[in-house]
């Protein structure tokens, strides 16, 4: 069990993904900063007059009945963003080395089957019985007296 986890943390995977984790927090708070001071105010002229852009209140007395349709927009602008860049950035340059690694590795021979086997087998014992001459049984008891 202790083998198995460590194998994991020495494969490198453990690491690329805290590089990951890490990049792609830093990078959404700049992506939210973007969203919060650049998109919002933009989807709230959508808005009209209303102060509040596009959101609105079901009940006018409670302020917990509002549905805010901006925040909704900002997010998936927000996450249209982040998947992007992510993708852009680390997914296809990512493919494109795993792709010249391969291109370079030529696959070795298969190992053949357990069938595959058997049929060899039986072509050598065919050929091995083909080239022994066909003599006639003897008796081996030697000659009689």
């Amino acid at each position: 069990m202790l083998k198995g986890f460590k194998d994991f943390l020495m494969r490198g995977n453990v690491v690329d993904l805290a590089v990951a984790v890490v990049i792609g927090a830093a990078f959404g708070a700049i992506v939210t900063a973007f969203t919060a001071n650049i998109i919002n105010p933009l989807v709230a002229v959508l808005g009209g007059n209303n102060v509040e852009g596009l959101a609105f209140k079901l009940i006018d007395a409670n302020e917990k009945t509002k549905i805010d349709l901006g925040a909704l927009i900002t997010a998936i602008i927000n996450f249209a963003i982040v998947a992007a860049v992510v993708y852009f950035i680390f997914v296809l340059p990512m493919n494109k080395i795993k792709e010249r690694r391969e291109r370079g590795v030529e696959p070795g021979p298969s190992e053949p089957t357990d069938v595959e086997l058997l049929k060899e087998i039986r072509d050598l014992l065919q050929a091995q019985a083909a080239s022994q001459p066909q003599n006639p049984p003897t008796d081996r008891r030697g000659p009689a007296i």
